[in-house]
């Protein structure tokens, strides 16, 4: 009798629906209007864009203002008097105020001497200014 009941309950139609092929139709399709929306909204907005002699602008690469314990200054590697420090930075930036200008003064110097710089690069009104210090050990 348990084999009569077997075979009965295997010849029952399936009744479940597959949801799998479903999801997978759905998820393939999601991906395709996600890679397709950028370029759809490309295509929509008309606009003479300005043309460039530069293909790409090389990132600007930081002012280095080193200041050691002696009071000793270096801009970029190379030695600078204190009187000639704005200059020097004036030319160094020339036209772009966005350069980054970093600061690496040495830990035991007076914070006045940090100040004076800080003093002149906002007189030159740089807009990126960072003070460069070491991470805890």
């Amino acid at each position: 009798m348990a084999i009569l009941l077997r075979k009965a309950h295997r010849s029952a139609p399936i009744v479940d629906i597959n949801m799998v092929p479903f999801i997978d139709v759905v998820l393939v399709l999601l991906v395709i209007f996600m890679v397709m929306t950028p370029f759809l909204v490309q295509q929509q907005v008309r606009v003479n864009l300005p043309q460039s002699v530069t293909s790409n602008q090389v990132p600007d690469r930081p002012i280095v203002i080193g200041i050691q314990k002696n009071g000793e200054m270096t801009m970029n590697g190379t030695a600078v008097a204190a009187g000639n420090l704005e200059s020097g930075l004036k030319a160094l930036l020339g036209k772009n105020k966005d350069r980054p200008v970093m600061i690496q003064a040495d830990k035991d110097l007076a914070l006045q001497r940090v100040v004076t710089v800080m003093d002149v690069a906002k007189r030159l009104q740089v807009s990126n200014l960072g003070i460069s210090v070491e991470s805890p050990k």
